[in-house]
């Protein structure tokens, strides 16, 4: 059954799933100069499918069948995986990493709207409505201006940020089912990179032709490995598993612990620097989030008069 409040174990495997896919974003950093976006996130896919692959059959289990399952697993690979992965890894090529993962904490704010219209038991109550009108303020904040001041690549670069972040949103939603069809979160995980690889190898042969591409330096590869193996092979079971105990609305308030690993990583190693105007933005985001979750509002209202 799924739980509306999350407990302490729930919050520490959500701070670890935090660290992990914070990292992604450092190590789309690294790599994006030295290779396009679609060989990015292929090599991401495919090599955490594999490494899963090798997990699944050390454990002895199989992976899911039938066909209503891999086509649901279908529609989570592409919305959860393929154009994500896609768009964040183009944006950041004209973007930092830290207010990437920014614009990635929007999450949340998208999914409220989602789980309530396609969900009965993760509705819209006030304190999320509010919620929802802090985020899009935070977004205002930091986009406000940029169309008269900022080159339009670095607008249109968080715009797919956004939508990215959309897309996500409506991925947790629909990822709900697999706890109900009974799927182990590994399994999950496999069948959806599985499936994500096969979207994306296409894709790059069309438009990328990897062969007439320059080896990468070793650095990529070690970026490439980590997010295969840190911030997909081992996020995803993680974040099925969640996603089965918690619901979309709560798994999804990791956007608001990601930025935090994500700028450390990236102002510390990569020496970027975050405008004001982004660190503003964050602040609204994150009392959005808080407002959305409830705990922080919970001793006001017990203090209202009845």
């Amino acid at each position: 059954m799924i739980r509306s409040r999350m407990n302490p174990i729930d919050w520490v495997l959500l701070f670890c799933l935090s660290m992990m896919w914070g990292g992604s974003f450092f190590f789309v950093e690294v790599a994006v100069p030295h290779l396009p976006p679609l060989s990015i996130v292929l090599a991401r896919v495919a090599l955490a499918a594999a490494a899963l692959a090798l997990v699944l059959k050390a454990t002895g289990a199989a992976l899911p069948r039938g066909r209503v399952v891999w086509s649901a697993l279908a529609v989570m690979a592409l919305f959860n995986c393929v154009v994500p992965f896609t768009l964040f890894a183009a944006a950041q090529g004209q973007i930092e990493s830290g207010l990437a993962a920014i614009l990635n904490a929007t999450t949340p704010l998208f999914g409220v709207v989602v789980a309530h219209l396609f969900t009965a038991d993760e509705r819209m109550t006030p304190a999320r409505v509010a919620g929802i009108c802090l985020g899009i303020g935070g977004v205002a904040v930091m986009m406000g201006g940029a169309v008269l001041r900022e080159p339009a690549a670095t607008v249109t670069a968080q715009a797919a940020c956004l939508l990215a972040a959309l897309s996500y949103a409506g991925s947790g939603v629909w990822g709900r089912r697999f706890g109900r069809m009974g799927l182990h979160p590994l399994a999950t995980a496999t069948g959806q990179l599985t499936l994500a690889s096969v979207m994306m190898l296409p894709l790059v042969l069309l438009f990328d032709r990897p062969w007439t591409l320059a080896a990468p330096p070793a650095h990529v590869w070690g970026a490439l490995a980590g997010m295969a193996l840190l911030s997909t092979a081992l996020a995803y079971p993680l974040y099925f598993r969640l996603l089965g105990r918690v619901g979309a609305s709560n798994i999804l308030l990791v956007t608001l612990l990601i930025p935090v690993s994500a700028i450390l990583l990236g102002v510390g190693i990569l020496g970027e620097v975050l405008a004001a105007k982004h660190v503003a933005g964050m602040a609204l985001i994150a009392a959005g989030l808080l407002a959305i979750d409830g705990r922080v509002l919970a001793p006001l209202s017990r203090l209202r008069p009845r």
